[in-house]
């Protein structure tokens, strides 16, 4: 029998296989995805999916929607001239920590203050993994990179504190290893009107893992069920990622604030007294 798979029609089988290695949790957050959407009841003709570069940015490229592979951290500026152009829309964005954080690290803040209505979605792999292991934004202090090879001695961010600093309505982390409860909070934010983000740790195996010592893919679950704390509305900014630490996990925003389309609607009316 040549069965088709469950998700097939959701994947652009001519890209197939993909790009990423052994233990990379890229893919896990994809299948988690695509079940979000089948879950969600979206109309999938009105989903579009933005990233920018890296090993996550080719996600648009592997999932069968509309879809824009962008420019080096302007994945948000794309999206933000989607959800504005045609609010109907439900505009997803699907990068990594360097791209979103580093130099996408200013539309990323304002995209949040202004509750542009966007789902973010940023795989957190602690480092520049495609262009060769440089440190990054989100390096644990004393995690070694290819930049820096005695161990990282800058403070990196905290991404659902940031979010949520920023404004976000809806926040939430877990690891390639929760894949249930990473549908189920993609499921969420993909109904949650405004900016929305959701933080997946999975440290590339290849840059990372490697260089820190710390096993293949499997030995990485292995840590992520072993120090994963699940704390549902937990103050974000206690939820610091150390070096080879426990890992606070969960879903820490949940809340409602009209977005931005619908606020500047809503206050052009008053100026105008209705009147277009």
């Amino acid at each position: 029998m040549n069965e088709k798979h469950p998700m097939d029609y959701l994947l652009r089988e001519d890209r197939i296989p993909h790009i990423w290695c052994p233990g990379c949790g890229i893919g896990s957050s994809v299948s988690c995805f695509i079940m979000a959407l089948q879950e969600s009841g979206l109309d999938l003709k009105k989903v579009a999916v933005v990233s920018g570069i890296g090993c996550t940015g080719r996600v648009a490229g592997y999932v069968k929607l509309d879809s824009f592979h962008t420019t080096h951290g302007r994945a948000i500026p794309f999206a933000t001239g989607l959800a504005l152009a045609n609010p109907e829309l439900k505009v997803v964005v699907y990068s990594g920590d360097g791209d979103l954080i580093a130099i996408g690290g200013n539309h990323f803040i304002h995209a949040a203050r202004r509750n542009v209505n966007m789902t973010v979605i940023c795989i957190n792999n602690f480092l520049y993994a495609m262009t060769g292991g440089q440190v990054g934004p989100t390096t644990p202090l004393y995690a070694k990179a290819s930049t820096s090879p005695y161990g990282n001695f800058e403070q990196p961010f905290n991404l659902v504190h940031l979010a949520a600093a920023s404004g976000a309505v809806y926040v939430a982390r877990w690891t390639a290893l929760h894949l249930r409860r990473l549908t189920k909070s993609m499921t969420e934010a993909l109904h949650k009107k405004g900016f929305s983000f959701i933080e997946v740790i999975s440290p590339c195996p290849t840059s990372y893992a490697r260089r820190n010592r710390l096993g293949d893919g499997l030995a990485q679950m292995k840590f992520y069920h072993d120090n994963s704390i699940i704390r549902h509305g937990a103050d974000p900014k206690d939820t610091d990622i150390g070096f080879q630490t426990k890992i606070v996990v969960g879903k820490f925003i949940d809340e409602e604030r009209p977005d931005h389309y619908t606020f500047l609607t809503q206050e052009l009316e008053k100026v105008t007294g209705g009147k277009k």
